[in-house]
């Protein structure tokens, strides 16, 4: 009788228990190597602010709409910060319409010294010329603010930071002559970094000449009133800017000679919280006013029926 072998399998046997050995370097890397892919890249939604829309203040960072802006002045509505402005846009604002009549229009500064650096001076000329559409750094001209009929000066710090040269210095003097002859008041709004480096000492002569004509004007009892709006420094503050009858100022103008930065290396001294600026300086006394651009059209006429009073009074003793 054939006999049949045969394996007994033991019942309930456990399985073989997994290896318990860690992973090799090369395994990990290739796992982690496999990155799962991407089924849909989210899109942002995240929406770029058209540029010429919006403009943020410097000072509370609001975002301002820039057709609220110019309606408002140039001043933020939220905390009332000035922001700079050209020589037409403040002419258009203090002036009545159509009164503005602008003298010495064509005239145009030249590279006497023919100053060289990174650039030559009348490169710089022509190319702020373009930019600015101004022939120089101030415009000049009659016009009537209120019921006064004056000489206005305003200066635009984008044409080379309003820096007095030459011609600035020649049509405001001779603005302020012929204002002198005309028996008519002088306004003179003030912006600028001072005299221009590009011209040398024949830049520094302005003051002189300026401040020369102011005398004869002073000398016929004209008023002169001197507008301080940010920044009015150096040879401009040092010379016309200073010798107002009355001397009014923009808020948080900075007002000064030198800068802060040059006084405090100079002096090695702390220098006072707000040194510089209009507030700190109408409580020291160098100035007579601060005034909000949005009033400055009403107190300019304000103070001009007042400093013309003597002169109205006798134009009527004369007639009578």
């Amino acid at each position: 009788m054939a006999t049949t072998s045969f394996t007994r399998k033991s019942i309930g046997a456990d399985p073989t228990e997994p290896a318990l050995t860690p992973p090799s370097v090369s395994d990990t890397q290739t796992t982690f190597a496999k990155k799962p892919k991407v089924v849909g890249a989210a899109k942002s939604r995240k929406r770029d602010i058209p540029e010429g829309l919006w403009t943020k203040c410097p000072k509370c960072e609001t975002m301002i709409f820039d057709k609220e802006l110019d309606e408002n002045a140039k001043v933020c509505p939220k905390c009332q910060h000035h922001f700079p402005i050209g020589a037409r846009e403040r002419i258009h604002s203090l002036v009545e319409t159509c009164t503005f009549e602008e003298i010495d229009a064509e005239m145009t500064s030249v590279d006497v010294l023919g100053f060289t650096g990174v650039g030559t001076y009348t490169s710089k000329l022509t190319a702020y010329k373009k930019s600015t559409m101004l022939k120089d750094a101030v415009l000049t001209g009659f016009g009537k603010v209120g019921a006064h009929k004056l000489g206005l000066g305003v200066m635009d710090f984008s044409f080379l930071g309003g820096s007095m040269g030459s011609v600035v210095g020649e049509k405001l003097t001779r603005l302020i002559e012929r204002a002198t002859e005309k028996c008519l008041p002088v306004v003179i709004i003030s912006s600028s970094g001072g005299a221009r480096m590009y011209e040398g000492m024949f830049s520094l002569m302005q003051m002189a000449k300026t401040s020369a004509a102011l005398a004869y004007h002073a000398k016929a009892r004209l008023p002169y009133i001197s507008v301080l709006t940010h920044p009015t420094t150096a040879g401009v503050m040092a010379s016309y800017a200073s010798l107002g009858d009355l001397i009014l100022a923009e808020p948080g103008a900075m007002i000064g000679f030198a800068g802060p930065r040059v006084i405090k290396d100079t002096t090695q001294a702390e220098l006072p919280p707000g040194f510089q600026t209009s507030e700190f300086l109408l409580d020291h006394g160098l100035i007579d006013a601060i005034v909000p651009r949005k009033e400055m059209k009403e107190r300019l006429v304000g103070y001009l029926d007042f400093l013309t009073l003597r002169q109205q009074n006798g134009a009527v003793a004369t007639a009578a």
